[in-house]
């Protein structure tokens, strides 16, 4: 069953026609992702998609009753209500139906008491609704609450918090939790991997994984891509293009459907240059005009192909100056932080030339504050950091604060490296895509993709042998994300480097270096790897607690354990008795209340009512039989 369809979208903003011609449907329970340059067009598309934004052509058919959530990019919620009564906003069908219950319940007790004479059909319209209520998750709905918002890192201790204190991070993590928490037909997402650390993010993967509704998402984090999505959609300024399978098997086919354009391009643009060669060579001969009148006739006629798109990239590669000896890092019982504050204590590691180290961990743990205290902007609050020999840092910063806003963009680079002339630094400015009057604006008005590769140009200028990389691929496109792993893999010296992009910590790491409270833990080998070893250390541990305990019993302890044993019984012998003593007072009142109903009028004139009580008054008698008997076995004992 289609739930959405897309059919010739057109959109444009003034003179700039953002895209023409773009149609895709999404199927019930579908998992589909978009992906495409920044300034492509997809956040205006799934604006589209959900009607918040009308297309200049074309036309969206959403199926009859479609339950639609949508995540914007930084979408983050507003609400003066507490994160738990935001979250109840979900379910308030729910909770009114629980109120409908709850008030029928009230009826039907004064019912059983003779004052209400409909007591049948209310017990009718309650079987009816109880179920509907069960069926909805009405029992189960603030379990989903609990569920979720642990998964997103939200602690039961901040439910009382109110959703407008939150940071701009929290608030988008909140709006997800929304969505997820509504169960729609069709769940768009854009960027919604924004905020959420890897644990966060494994957690995501696997709802949606199991998530029976269908998903439309806008995405730069290809695992994410790669774990969730059978479908990618391309945007291009050719238009939309489908490709069945995740994220790694699209790259495949587009280089595959790219190299097939490219040879059909080339093959016609060979015939078309020797048709216009016979064209020209024969065209004033009267023995061949009417053969060449009639190939140029062919010629005005074909339908020529355009050239293949290769999208604007970026080239980049890092190089040194000179390489570093061969212990690039050492750190000995190092704990990092702010004045009082300490993130991380006892680290010792050692980093070798030629290493590429990814740095992971709970968000606040101290990663980049790790990398800024290695780069020597910060002092380590305990402990030593030692650079090797000849060791050249570089240091590139998510946030690039090292950026001057007042400056144009060629002279930030210029001022940082004055023995370059005009013309050099326009060259690397045109490698990172900043060409003609593009290189006199002004730092503060880039955007962050734009800042990024700003930074990278500069430290590609360093030529330095160390690189100290905080969140790199932070801001940059797909395409921008493919040329900076290249070019690390080309890099001939070391690199430490923190990301929560976990597609590029399985292409460049050859080491991960997990970071807690405590010190550093080494695992050779990238993301992947990494993950699988953690999961087999966690099964040891969890194994050791166990078992370890068990085997160190000693004969004191076991005595002390059968005591502790027979003292347990004894309660529960003691408790036993209280419940059968409290179960027979239950029955004696049942079959008190029971006889009693036998002499009323309106029993014993219906004889339906008559054998029913009666049915009930021998099983209550037979159940007080049973019980006085466990009660008299148990009071011997």
């Amino acid at each position: 069953m289609v739930l959405l369809q897309a059919a010739q979208i057109t959109k444009s903003f003034g003179s700039h026609r953002v895209f023409a011609g773009i149609s895709l449907n999404v199927q019930e329970g579908e998992k589909a992702g978009i992906v495409g340059v920044n300034g492509a067009g997809k956040s205006t598309l799934l604006k589209i998609l959900t009607g918040s934004l009308a297309p200049d052509a074309g036309e969206v058919t959403r199926a009859r009753n479609l339950a639609l959530s949508c995540l914007a990019q930084d979408g983050g919620l507003e609400s003066d209500r507490s994160i738990w009564e935001e979250m109840l906003t979900v379910f308030t069908p729910l909770i009114e139906m629980e109120k409908r219950l709850r008030d029928m319940e009230l009826q039907m007790s004064a019912a059983s008491n003779g004052e209400d004479s409909g007591c049948r059909q209310l017990l009718e319209d309650y079987d009816k609704l109880s179920a509907l209520f069960k069926s909805r998750g009405g029992f189960n709905y603030e379990t989903s609450i609990r569920t979720v918002l642990s998964g997103l890192k939200f602690a039961d201790a901040d439910n009382a918090t109110p959703v407008n204190t939150l940071s701009g991070g929290q608030k988008t993590r909140l709006a997800l939790a929304r969505c997820l928490l509504g169960e729609p037909d069709l769940l768009i997402l854009d960027e919604p991997t924004n905020y959420l650390d890897m644990d966060n993010l494994a957690w995501l993967e696997q709802y949606l994984q199991a998530y029976r509704g269908a998903v439309l998402v806008v995405s730069h984090d290809r695992y994410f891509l790669d774990a969730l999505v059978k479908i990618i959609y391309e945007l291009t300024p050719a238009g939309l293009t489908r490709y069945t399978g995740n994220y790694s098997s699209f790259v495949q086919q587009r280089a595959v459907l790219l190299e097939q354009q490219q040879k059909d391009y080339n093959r016609q643009q060979g015939e078309i240059a020797r048709q216009e060669d016979f064209v020209r060579r024969n065209m004033a001969a009267k023995d061949t005009a009417k053969r060449a009148q009639s190939r140029l006739k062919v010629l005005e006629k074909m339908e020529r192909l355009e050239r293949p798109g290769r999208e604007r990239r970026v080239s980049l590669s890092f190089n040194v100056t000179r390489p570093s000896g061969l212990e690039a890092l050492q750190a000995g019982s190092l704990g990092i932080g702010y004045g009082a504050l300490a993130l991380t204590r006892d680290m010792n590691f050692q980093i070798n030339r030629g290493e590429r180290v990814a740095l992971v961990g709970p968000n606040g743990i101290g990663k980049s504050t790790l990398l800024k205290t290695i780069a020597g902007f910060i002092p380590p609050l305990e402990g030593r950091v030692r650079l090797g020999s000849h060791v050249q840092t570089g240091y590139y910063d998510q946030e690039q604060q090292g950026l001057s806003g007042d400056k144009q963009v060629l002279h930030e680079l210029w001022d940082r490296y004055p023995q370059l002339d005009e013309v050099d630094v326009r060259t690397v400015l045109g490698r990172f895509l900043f060409r003609g009057d593009e290189v006199k604006k002004q730092v503060a008005d880039l955007s962050g993709g734009e800042k990024s590769r700003l930074a990278l140009a500069a430290l590609m200028l360093q030529k330095a042998n160390f690189l100290l990389l905080d969140e790199p691929t932070n801001h940059l496109d797909l395409p921008g994300k493919e040329v900076l792993e290249e070019a690390l893999d080309g890099y001939p010296g070391t690199i430490l480097f923190v990301s929560h992009d976990r597609y590029f910590i399985n292409k460049i790491a050859t080491r991960v270096l997990e970071l807690s409270a405590n010190g550093v833990h080494n695992t050779l080998g990238n993301y992947d790897y990494y993950i699988q070893k953690k999961a087999e250390r966690e099964r040891q541990e969890s194994f050791r607690a166990t078992t370890e305990p068990a085997r160190e019993e000693s004969a004191e302890k076991k005595n002390y354990l059968q005591q502790k044993e027979e003292e347990k019984q004894k309660r529960m012998h003691r408790r036993r008795l209280e419940d059968l003593e409290q179960a027979i007072a239950g029955f004696e009142g049942t079959i008190s209340r029971l006889e009693a109903e036998l002499f009323r009028p309106e029993v014993y004139q219906d004889y339906q009512a008559c054998r029913q009580r009666q049915g009930e008054l021998e099983e209550a008698r037979r159940q007080l039989h049973n019980h006085m008997e466990k009660w008299l076995s148990l009071v011997e004992d």
